[in-house]
């Protein structure tokens, strides 16, 4: 069986609906619909990136029986790019987080014991997982931490990505024709070859055949007059030379991280998310004697070790001077 029904769409400009640099003959389809509870809450301060926006949009337009995977470091906008675009177009989506032992049956749905009524004796009663509710209305979904999970359980989407039926063994072999307008995104800290660098524990080598049915767009943290441009709109209280020493700070960590100085790597990050939670805690704390010090120690550094504060600790000194204290 499907849900095949055919959802009204408005042709809408991608530089109105995105923020970014586009001939307004450019546009975007948008569901006109916009109640339905699977739509992502939009957050305004969120930034679009030009080719991100242009290759999720031609996926959706024209999969191809293609998934589409989003890897990166954590922290730099790959689960929220998804999020926030489908949420632009009005797309009802299903979102999950993978974890190490998640098998694809767990995506496909359980029975329960459900009365269908108050007061009347409770049954099995089979209940949709994200998948089968993806495939059945014609939602996106994000799987994120895609690669926590087995090679082998990640293949039982194979034949859903070739154009086949999704099959329901454990609801009585049900058979579900794929909406129209269902579309998988994944997400993870690695491309399917596995951690190389050793900062994610638990991601695993995926299998070389599932890959081949995937598109994939590697999304690194954004410029840094991009992320200036967030903490102008999270904290504009704070002074344009405080902001732009906080995204310096951050990308000399990022650095480190990444091993992009032979001489010294650390095994913390700064995400934007991290980022803007250090801006918006300096001015939560702004009576403290040094507020960006103690707001950055709560923001991140509580979770590092002896050496790595004192790299980041020596980073700000660079980038702040004397300001530091």
């Amino acid at each position: 069986m499907s849900n095949s029904t055919v959802r009204q769409t408005i042709a809408t400009p991608v530089a109105e609906l995105f923020g970014i640099e586009a001939p307004l003959k450019v546009t975007a389809e948008k569901f006109a619909d916009d109640t339905n509870v699977h739509i992502p809450k939009i957050d305004e301060h969120y930034v679009f990136r030009k080719e991100f926006v242009r290759e999720v949009l031609a996926y959706i337009q024209r999969p191809h029986n293609d998934a589409m995977l989003a890897f990166g470091h954590t922290g730099t906008g790959k689960s929220s790019g998804f999020n926030q675009l489908l949420a632009r177009l009005n797309y009802p989506t299903e979102e999950v987080t993978c974890f190490e032992d998640m098998r694809y049956t767990d995506l496909l749905g359980q029975f329960v014991m459900k009365a269908d009524k108050p007061g009347e004796q409770p049954q099995m009663t089979w209940v949709d997982g994200p998948l089968t509710r993806a495939v059945r209305y014609g939602h996106a979904l994000i799987i994120n931490e895609w690669d926590l999970m087995e090679p082998g359980e990640l293949a039982g989407l194979n034949d859903l990505l070739d154009g086949r039926p999704l099959m329901i063994s454990q609801n009585g072999g049900e058979v579900i024709h794929p909406h129209p307008d269902f579309r998988l995104f994944a997400t993870g800290n690695s491309a399917g070859a596995g951690d190389e660098m050793g900062h994610y524990q638990s991601v695993k080598t995926q299998n070389l055949a599932a890959m081949d049915r995937y598109r994939v767009i590697e999304v690194d943290y954004p410029d840094p007059e991009v992320e200036e441009g967030i903490l102008a709109r999270v904290a504009p209280k704070l002074s344009e030379d405080l902001r732009k020493g906080m995204v310096r700070v951050a990308n000399e960590i990022r650095s480190l991280f990444k091993g992009e100085c032979p001489e010294a790597q650390i095994a913390i990050t700064m995400s934007t998310r991290v980022l803007r939670r250090w801006a918006m805690l300096t001015l939560d704390f702004k009576g403290a004697k040094n507020a960006s010090a103690y707001a950055l120690d709560i923001a991140l550094l509580r979770r590092a070790d002896a050496e790595e504060r004192q790299a980041v600790s020596r980073i700000c000194k660079d980038v702040f001077g004397e300001l530091w204290g």
